[in-house]
């Protein structure tokens, strides 16, 4: 994780510029990030971690434009989203940014193959056949095109959640506790697809996890305690991660 882009060794997939960001309680209104800055290098794998609160789900929808920061700046690629028209973003989210949710959201009704092209039809793009094929082939999911989520297994349903997420050739992948709802075999299977993402298909991708075994998964961990930064590892262990996490916000 870099502060400033001027550090980043190659291109730069995302950055986040002093973006703050704060919600009403009340009569109150409750900090959830505060300035936070940061570069995430293109084609690499990025972990949020921090406790409850920290602000780590609210860094991953501001940096995937699911929410509108108070202040600051997001770009992704070259493009500023924090400048984008209303109207204007979800068309931009759509062709750009891949999410995976811990809860898949498959539509029940549709086949993995309509599942996974739904981003495309919604934009009133063409599907390019070969690069489906190609997905579907390297998430594991080939051959089993027509069948419905509810005829897959959890593994084989954020396989699919995955593969949507790709079929768009996105700026970045952000994941969202993409392990959360699943077994420790199934989950080890989802992180190594989405290491295979990372060291293959040349994707970037961010997840907001709290399993230290999860972050070690990625190129670099990066840390929030009450809404800053506090923080990376790069290349770390379990342990190493399970150490720093127990110390959050005390330095």
């Amino acid at each position: 994780m870099y502060t400033d882009a001027s550090e980043v060794p190659g291109p730069v997939a995302l950055r986040l510029e002093r973006v703050s960001k704060s919600y009403r309680t009340g009569n109150a209104r409750v900090p959830a990030l505060r300035e936070v800055s940061l570069s995430v290098p293109a084609g690499t794998f990025t972990a949020v971690m921090g406790p409850s609160g920290s602000g780590k789900s609210t860094l991953l929808q501001c940096a995937a434009g699911l929410d509108t920061p108070d202040s600051g700046r997001v770009l992704l690629g070259s493009t500023d989203m924090s400048r984008l028209r209303r109207r204007a973003l979800p068309a931009f989210r759509r062709d750009h940014v891949g999410f995976v949710f811990q809860s898949y959201n498959l539509l029940p009704q549709l086949s993995v193959v309509r599942n996974v092209t739904l981003p495309l039809l919604l934009g009133g793009r063409s599907v390019e056949r070969d690069w489906l094929k190609y997905v579907l082939e390297a998430v594991g999911l080939a051959g089993l095109d027509e069948r419905k989520p509810q005829e897959l297994s959890g593994g084989q349903q954020q396989r699919a959640a995955i593969a949507r997420a790709l079929i768009t050739r996105p700026e970045a992948v952000f994941a969202d506790e993409p392990t959360g709802a699943l077994d420790s075999a199934a989950a080890r299977q989802v992180l190594d697809l989405l290491r295979h993402t990372v060291t293959d298909l040349g994707q970037t991708v961010v997840m907001v996890t709290h399993d230290p075994a999860a972050a070690c998964s990625a190129d670099n961990v990066l840390f929030l305690a009450d809404g800053q930064l506090d923080g990376s590892m790069a290349n770390a262990s379990v342990r190493d991660i399970t150490e720093r996490v127990a110390y959050l916000g005390e330095r």
